[in-house]
């Protein structure tokens, strides 16, 4: 039934691009690529035999890229925006979604300055948003050389907890932000984001551990 109501959805999304949003003919087939594209995907990671299990919420920026870059400078305690003209530019990358261009672009930052915490951050963003949400060997280190870089700032440690969570590490994300909700100044403008993430991975694991997802 599952696989029904799958096809029937792709067939009227189909019906509403071509005609009614009147998509150029010349398009039709690349439009049902994709849409066929997308069920394969449904059928090799879905399950539509199982009963419903919870899922993770998805606190993922990489649907929005500017968000991404937004959410990085509210952590920063200065107030004041990124100095360094190979970041601004790379943000401005970032916001269009263009994240392994930005990765690159701060990969030439940190070399010019090994010390530059703010581009190490902004690369593991950009990394982990170029992996779809998901944390790589590449995006861990640059959060690690963030956190070396600038010890005391909130954003290494904040950013690696989400992709931990996002990539299915729950544990090692709620410890990492349980650190740093202990360590966190009580007039700090992200404390009430951390704590309002922190309920959420508690309840999201609870449900896991009640459905014998998680040990």
């Amino acid at each position: 039934m599952s696989w029904v109501l799958a096809f029937l959805l792709a067939l009227a999304a189909f019906v509403v691009i071509a005609w009614v949003l009147k998509a150029p003919r010349s398009g039709w087939e690349a439009i049902g690529a994709a849409l066929l594209f997308g069920i394969a995907g449904y059928g090799l990671q879905g399950s539509p035999g199982l009963e419903g299990a919870p899922k993770a919420a998805q606190e993922t920026y990489a649907g929005d890229a500017a968000a991404l870059v937004e959410a990085r400078r509210k952590v920063d305690d200065s107030g004041i925006g990124p100095t360094d003209r190979l970041v601004v530019i790379a943000d401005g990358l970032a916001r269009n979604g263009h994240f392994a261009d930005a990765a690159e672009l701060l990969r030439g930052s940190v070399e010019e300055n090994p010390k530059n915490g703010d581009a190490w951050l902004a690369m593991g963003n950009a990394l982990v948003a170029h992996a779809d949400g998901l944390l790589t060997p590449a995006s861990l280190y640059a959060y690690r050389r963030a956190a070396l870089a600038e010890p005391e700032s909130p954003g290494p440690p904040l950013f690696l907890g989400l992709a931990m969570a996002q990539s299915g590490r729950f544990a090692e994300a709620k410890a990492l932000w349980g650190d740093l909700l202990a360590r966190a100044p009580a007039d700090a403008p992200w404390r009430a984001d951390l704590e309002e993430k922190l309920v959420r991975l508690d309840q999201f694991i609870a449900m896991q551990q009640q459905s014998g997802t998680v040990p």
